[in-house]
């Protein structure tokens, strides 16, 4: 048997980070049994449906590496089919047409909310015949659930789990207006698909006594199911916005995060893959077993992101680091020079240092672009040492070569020269050039500068 799992999102919305973990946990599962991980649009929703959406979930798909097999399966193309399944169920007598309104079933619903009790649908249609039925209503068609007994899923990632049969609806599966519901689309395309394990999260787990009913009635095999835990904020609550809810672009075009720092945060999230602070891609398959999955929901942490994209972000080349931090770099301070951006990438592995994204890199660099302001104890340290530094200033200018070397060697011989210690010249300096305490090497930053920027700089105060 090919183990074939599939992503199912619908394009209502971008791909968030919750739904980036399923799709994680599919492809690992599937690549693991050297089996098909496949992509289905879940278009059925049309006014809420977009384009735009599709395209999203596709590139942020493709941005974490999570490539799917096949052609994309768009679930509205395959609506004739669903409807012709409804109709099976309707000639083997395992459902029913409904002809109760959406005005009774309102009034139905007011009155359970009003007695305090769930709505569940009463069966009116159920065992009616059809010369009762009226002749100026459109019916629903409705599966019928069994009446006793209960409905079992033995689970991967749950276990053994039972719901008793007489709390299933007798749902409706085909709508008036002919078009399906999701329990019955979802059932005939997993079916169609050959999808062999269903990985999804734990909110899905009512839906999956629903679907086996429908499955048997069909009389096809169900697939596996493994349903994981979701993912809540660092305070426990249902994750939101304010939590890290966000869609998957905005990590990576807003707040600066490496995609594979992504991938290995939320490898982590529900399952164990060892003591290794960095994992790959590759390894993590070798490794993954769906069995493994924790069933307590995780706590998505910044500060565990953070820490964990840092060692991606200090590891990574410069030059691709310069050129991922390009576009944060523009967006904070416009258009920046080639000779600003090769003073950057001079200063890059120290700067990686202090910063655990993009964006925070990006603010690092800000004493480069231009000299900050002088904060209460950048001004005290320059009005220390302010009386050396016209001093200092003259013995660079007459610098023929310019490295760290000479710099260097400027220092020290001003200070032995002098009689006095770096303390009393090197803070002043350090402000003049970059008018912050908080930066580099003082000596690497007026060698990526340049000669020409420094003494402009300190000729300026």
């Amino acid at each position: 048997m090919t183990v074939i799992t599939r992503f199912a999102p619908s394009p209502t919305g971008y791909l968030h980070i919750g739904g980036a973990r399923t799709a994680l946990f599919n492809y690992l599962f599937s690549k693991k049994n050297n089996g098909k991980f496949l992509l289905r649009i879940e278009d059925t929703d049309k006014k809420r449906s977009t384009q735009e959406a599709v395209d999203a979930i596709i590139n942020g798909m493709k941005w974490l590496g999570l490539n799917h097999d096949d052609n994309i399966f768009l679930q509205s193309k395959n609506e004739k089919r669903h409807a012709e399944v409804a109709h099976q169920l309707l000639e083997k007598g395992m459902a029913y047409k409904c002809y109760c309104t959406t005005e009774e079933l309102d009034e139905m619903r007011k009155l359970a909310e009003a007695e305090g009790r769930g709505f569940k649908y009463p069966k009116i249609w159920r065992d009616k015949s059809e010369t009762e039925a009226p002749s100026d209503i459109k019916p629903s068609i409705r599966i019928k659930a069994p009446l006793t007994g209960e409905v079992k899923i033995n689970d991967l990632v749950q276990g053994e789990v039972t719901y008793p049969a007489e709390d299933i609806d007798d749902m409706v599966i085909l709508r008036a207006d002919g078009t399906p519901t999701y329990l019955l689309a979802a059932v005939v395309d997993d079916h169609d698909m050959g999808i062999t394990h269903i990985i999804r999260g734990d909110d899905h787990l009512t839906n999956a006594f629903r679907q086996k009913v429908i499955f048997e009635a069909m009389g096809w095999k169900m697939p596996e199911t493994a349903h994981i835990p979701l993912i809540h904020g660092a305070d426990g609550a249902k994750l939101s916005k304010r939590h890290g809810a966000l869609a998957v672009e905005v990590y990576r075009d807003e707040l600066g995060y490496i995609n594979e720092a992504i991938v290995n945060y939320l490898m982590g999230l529900a399952w164990n893959y060892g003591d290794e602070d960095k994992i790959s891609l590759a390894d993590a398959i070798a490794k993954f077993e769906i069995t493994s999955v924790g069933r307590s929901p995780s706590r998505f942490d910044f500060a565990k992101l953070n820490s964990l994209n840092f060692l991606y972000l200090r590891d990574e080349e410069n030059n691709t680091t310069l050129e991922n931090l390009k576009p944060f770099l523009i967006k904070k301070y416009g258009e920046v020079s080639n000779d600003k951006l090769g003073a950057i990438l001079k200063l890059l592995t120290a700067l990686k240092e202090r910063a655990s994204n993009y964006v925070e890199l990006a603010d690092k660099c800000e004493f480069i672009i231009h000299r900050l302001e002088y904060n209460t104890k950048a001004k005290e340290q320059l009005d220390k040492g302010k009386d050396n530094l016209s001093k200092l200033i003259e013995r660079f200018d007459s610098l023929n070569e310019w490295n760290s070397n000479k710099i260097k060697e400027v220092f020290d011989n001003f200070g032995t020269e002098n009689n006095i210690k770096a303390g009393a010249y090197m803070p002043a300096f350090r402000v003049a050039v970059c008018g912050t305490m908080e930066a580099p090497s003082l000596i690497e930053v007026m060698e990526a500068l340049g000669k020409n920027e420094v003494l402009k700089r300190v000729n300026n105060i």
